[in-house]
């Protein structure tokens, strides 16, 4: 006896579904960072002694302090931390890069000294309040024993630069 043995396959087609989404793309474009210098810095008028060298620190709020032998003559001069206005946009924060060496403020009619050690008031970062903020900055002047009577001015600028966060 022979069997025959029918098997029913039923075959589905199924279609494929196709799905779509969007996304948007925006940019937001911040105001450049912008550094502009308002006041110089100027350690005013010092007093140096014969056979001892001393430094004049000038802090960032414009106020001096000495070392070694330095003294400050009762008229005082113009003592001034350097000023730089920072403008961007809304409360972004940025770095501030001081100069890392020495800069060296050359005298007339002669002699040298060097600037060094340099601070700011914001130090490190900054923080825009309605896209503006003052950076001061201050330095320690290191002046040799019996330095020569003169004004001292630096030939090369003393860079202060910053960068949005």
């Amino acid at each position: 006896m022979t069997m025959i043995i029918a098997a029913g396959f039923s075959t589905a087609v199924l279609a494929q579904a196709t799905a779509t989404a969007t996304a948007s793309a925006t940019a937001t474009i911040v105001a450049p960072l912008t550094i502009t210098k308002t006041v110089d810095m100027n350690f005013g008028n010092i007093a140096v002694s014969a056979s001892n060298a001393g430094t004049v620190v000038l802090s960032p709020a414009g106020v001096r302090s000495l070392t070694g032998g330095i003294t400050f003559p009762a008229t005082t001069g113009t003592v001034d931390a350097a000023e730089f206005d920072v403008t961007g946009s809304g409360t972004y924060t940025y770095a501030i890069t001081l100069p890392a060496g020495p800069v060296t403020l050359t005298g007339d009619p002669s002699g040298t000294m060097t600037l060094t050690t340099f601070t700011s008031t914001p130090s490190g970062t900054g923080a825009l309040s309605a896209g503006a903020q003052t950076i001061t900055v201050g330095a320690t002047l290191n002046v040799g024993a019996g330095q020569a009577a003169g004004t001292y001015t630096n030939a090369t600028a003393v860079p202060v630069s910053i960068v949005y966060n």
